[in-house]
Parts: structure tokens; C-alpha cells; sequence
């Protein structure tokens, strides 16, 4: 599967932002998929994941309450709700897809190309 993420971009703290994830061919469905970032000079965050079905999702204790994750699997789609953003969320935003349950200790077999965010105070 090829994904390929979008969205991001300069907001001010407090806004909210949108990224989206394409995903290509026709097996989406089969697969977890998985928000993660990274900020200069800080690992890799798994902020956000959901199962096959949309139907249960997962979120790092960061962005529980604010972040929303979400797919569309007519669409091919996963998106990324973010409300009450704050600078501390700056961050490049990928997107990933994997066969299993992706968490903060996964390492995703596919991964879209990251969409820079950032939130200015």
C-alpha cells in the first residue's frame, strides 16, 4: 500500500487542523493504520491508531481529548482531527499502515511521506 499525507501547515495555538492520508490499492481495509510524529531532535511519537473498522482507536496521553483519528474505507482515507493545538505539536506528521496493531513500538511496514505542522504561540 502507498500512502501519501497532506494537510499540514502554519496555525497559530488554539486552531484546529485537519491532515489527511491517501492510500492506495485495494486492500485498505486490511490494514491498522497509525498516526505518528516527530519533532527536531525528539523520537518518533505514535500519536493515534485505529483498527480495521474504525471501531476502536488508541492515543498517546499528549493529544488524548483533542486529536481524532478516523478512516474511510470506501475512500481509502485515514484522517487526523487536531483541535486545541499547541506549539508543543509541532511536529512532521506521517501516516502508517501495517497488518498488525501499530503502537508507539511498532515499526509500520508502509509509511507516507510526512506533513509538516506547526503551531505557532
Amino acid at each position: 500500500v502507498q500512502l501519501q499525507a497532506s494537510g499540514g501547515g502554519l496555525v497559530q495555538a488554539g486552531d484546529s487542523l485537519r491532515l489527511s492520508c491517501a492510500a492506495s490499492g485495494r486492500s485498505f481495509a486490511r490494514y491498522f493504520m497509525g498516526w505518528f510524529r516527530q519533532a527536531p531532535g525528539k523520537e518518533r511519537e505514535n500519536v493515534a491508531t485505529i483498527n480495521l473498522s474504525g471501531s476502536v482507536t488508541n492515543y498517546a496521553g499528549s493529544v488524548k481529548g483533542r486529536f481524532v483519528i478516523s478512516r474511510d474505507n470506501v475512500k481509502n482515507m485515514v484522517y487526523l482531527q487536531m483541535n486545541s493545538l499547541k506549539p508543543e505539536d509541532t511536529a512532521v506528521y506521517y501516516c502508517a499502515a501495517d497488518l498488525n496493531w501499530i503502537s508507539s513500538a511498532s515499526h509500520p511496514s508502509y509509511w507516507g511521506q510526512g506533513t509538516l505542522v506547526t503551531v505557532s504561540s
